[in-house]
């Protein structure tokens, strides 16, 4: 199908995907619970934080990162790994190649649709307590602009690598322990339990060279004014290019494996 019919079939399937997020909305209520991680994380910091600051993060610093932590994890969060999962294994992919519309475009649409719904759940909640603790986000227009591109960038990668995590169950059983490996990278280095300037400084330089600071600790520093406009204008440079590198690693392992699936009467 042809990107320009592709964009104009969208709206479409956006209003089926609000629709089954609206039908499912217990499932989207469970997924946010499960993602609460960094307020757990936002207790345990401040208590360390009360008897002195660490690094440049006191009381109110680690309140306010890990509100916006939060926010940011609901509106770029993906689980379309676990469906691809689940539809490669028992061939109800089959289906999707059937239609006139590419397989990852309906993914996308189903992906975003929940988006709206997570953030009507958490984004009032968190908003109203970084109001209630004095706020602390940035006041800068050009920030905020250069934050929307950062959003838009960490949902693409966590779509993409979810997409690129997916497409390895045409070659395993499941690759649900695949993300499982993620996982645990992405909690450590996207700045999830621990803000990523609190790391050593040779580990922090690592950081930065690889996507999980992207899908997360960008958008957060942001908000927060912890990053320049020069400095953040150059991370979220290196963040495209990782959804670039994503999306060209994801065509690939997409195009392969839809040969094997075919080829083995998926």
């Amino acid at each position: 199908m042809s990107l320009r019919k592709a964009v104009r079939a969208f709206p479409a399937l956006l209003r089926v995907g609000v629709a089954e997020a609206i039908a499912y909305r217990a499932e989207m209520l469970v997924w946010v619970l499960a993602t609460t991680m960094p307020l757990v994380m936002l207790a345990l910091w401040t208590s360390v934080a009360r008897t002195a600051p660490v690094g440049r993060y006191g009381e109110a610093e680690f309140v306010t990162y890990f509100l916006c932590t939060f926010i940011v994890r609901q509106v770029t969060g993906s689980w379309i790994f676990w469906q691809m999962n689940v539809e490669v294994r028992d061939g109800t992919l089959a289906m999707r190649l059937l239609r006139p519309i590419h397989p990852l475009w309906a993914y996308t649409a189903e992906g975003l649709a929940s988006a709206p719904m997570r953030a009507l759940v958490s984004v009032p909640a968190a908003a109203v307590a970084l109001a209630a603790t004095g706020g602390g986000l940035t006041r800068d227009p050009a920030r905020w602009a250069l934050w929307g591109v950062a959003v838009l960038g960490a949902w693409l990668l966590t779509l993409l690598f979810n997409f690129l995590i997916g497409c390895a169950s045409f070659f395993l059983e499941s690759s649900t322990k695949l993300m499982d490996a993620w996982l645990v990278f992405y909690f450590v280095l996207s700045g999830y339990i621990v803000p990523v300037d609190l790391f050593p400084r040779s580990l922090g330089r690592a950081v930065d060279w690889l996507p999980f600071r992207y899908q997360l600790a960008l958008p957060v520093e942001l908000m927060t004014g912890a990053r320049g406009l020069r400095e953040g204008a150059a991370l979220v440079l290196g963040q495209w290019a990782w959804v670039a590198v994503a999306g060209a690693l994801t065509a690939i392992m997409w195009r392969r494996g839809v040969r094997r699936f075919e080829a083995f009467g998926g």
